[in-house]
């Protein structure tokens, strides 16, 4: 645990890093860096500067061999650039393809609104109906996750019509982690592109993006990567599509290449691998921050050795709360079907309870229900492995019990 390397709320529980993570202790240090080279050099930080990179042209390179650690893929597949949603749009303009009978889209009900919006809008922008065209797969009647067989035989019956599958990582409202690589191979199986948003899941559970082989993924970086708020977004696109320059794209003068970015031709020539779909100038100022985060998973023995601790931390949270009446967890018992969030279902709507518990010394997330029906809501509680004990662990539940118990 490296909890000392975080800056945590005063007299505080933090469980919410699943929305925004604490402050690296570094973090201050390495964006005054920045800044003190933008300081004393001014444009000349572009091709100036103390990192190994030199100046800030390879800004994006300095994060890569850690990012790529993290999402278990090779550096050149991933990139931080933009935001989620925005990197998500310009991915499915390459891998959304509507081609005779492929026009349709699978994904999870209840998705992140964000994404939802997203792929309506995509859908429409290709003159589609999204009543036609958006396949959601949802829970059985009567219960709270979805059951892989249900997604893969959602993929079968779609078959030849689809285009496209995208599939969260880790649902953000039920804490469910998916069966990723057999998700990608039912999708490319019927010859469909497969995509994944891994908001919830990046720094949270393992991942191996490369060898389960989807077409593309993207995720935010304030969440378990504690990149700050508004942090850019990152996004994975599998090596065999490094070379492709005939894939569609939005392109931006960041994505071309950079050993001839600056002669400043009309063509443009993409960047290998997720670099080329950079749009805009490398975003220094609002990447710093990930320079003191993402060394820090390294540091605790990778992702395996956080995976175990989280495993350990939430078991014993959910422990805690399944001994409190009238309290329902709807995140899977089975700790290989979660990460470290549990989502509890706290029945009649309280919209004041996460200033409460707040109050109480526990800073959580709440949601009203949207999702399962009742007139309740879902606290969401995520023991982060890189800075949670076992004692704030211990504690919450005691803050749970008291107020809801």
């Amino acid at each position: 645990m490296l909890r000392h390397r975080f800056h945590l709320p005063e007299d505080k529980i933090y469980l919410c890093g699943n929305s925004l993570g604490p402050q690296p202790k570094a973090a201050a240090e390495l964006l005054g860096q920045e800044l003190d080279s933008w300081r004393k050099r001014g444009v000349e930080g572009w091709w100036q500067g103390d990192g190994p990179e030199g100046g800030w042209l390879g800004f994006h390179r300095r994060v890569a061999d850690d990012l790529a650690a993290i999402v278990g893929a090779k550096p050149e597949e991933v990139t931080v650039a933009n935001a989620l949603t925005v990197n998500l749009h310009l991915l499915m303009v390459s891998f959304f393809r509507v081609r005779g009978r492929r026009c349709k889209v699978v994904m999870e009900a209840g998705a992140f609104p964000s994404d939802q919006h997203a792929i309506i809008s995509q859908l429409k922008f290709h003159g589609l109906d999204p009543e036609q065209c958006l396949v959601e797969v949802a829970p059985r009647e009567g219960e709270f996750t979805i059951r892989t067989e249900d997604i893969v035989q959602a993929i079968n019956e779609v078959g030849d019509e689809l285009a496209l599958v995208l599939w969260t990582g880790v649902h953000y409202y039920t804490g469910q982690f998916f069966d990723l690589k057999t998700i990608a191979a039912a999708g490319h199986a019927v010859g469909a592109m497969v995509g994944f948003d891994l908001a919830h899941a990046v720094g949270n559970v393992p991942l191996s993006l490369h060898e389960w082989g989807p077409d593309f993924a993207v995720w935010c970086s304030y969440k378990y990567l504690n990149g700050g708020p508004g942090a850019p977004g990152g996004l994975f696109v599998h090596q065999r599509h490094a070379d492709d320059e005939t894939l569609p794209r939005f392109a931006g003068w960041w994505g071309h290449r950079e050993s001839d970015r600056f002669l400043m031709r009309r063509d443009f020539r993409p960047e290998q691998g997720a670099a080329g779909w950079q749009i805009s100038t490398v975003p220094v100022i609002g990447m710093a921050p990930l320079l003191a985060s993402l060394p820090l998973f390294a540091e605790a023995g990778g992702m395996d050795a956080l995976r175990q601790r989280s495993m350990e931390l939430t078991a014993r949270l959910h422990t805690g709360i399944a001994k409190i009446s009238g309290l329902t967890i709807i995140t899977p018992a089975d700790p290989n079907a979660r990460g470290t969030q549990l989502s509890v279902y706290v029945p009649g709507h309280r919209p004041d309870l996460e200033h409460q518990l707040s109050a109480a010394g526990l800073v959580v997330d709440y949601r009203q229900d949207n999702l399962l029906g009742g007139d309740g809501g879902v606290l969401r509680l995520a023991p982060a492995p890189l800075y949670a004990s076992e004692e704030e662990v211990d504690a919450a539940v005691s803050i749970l019990e008291k107020m809801l118990g």
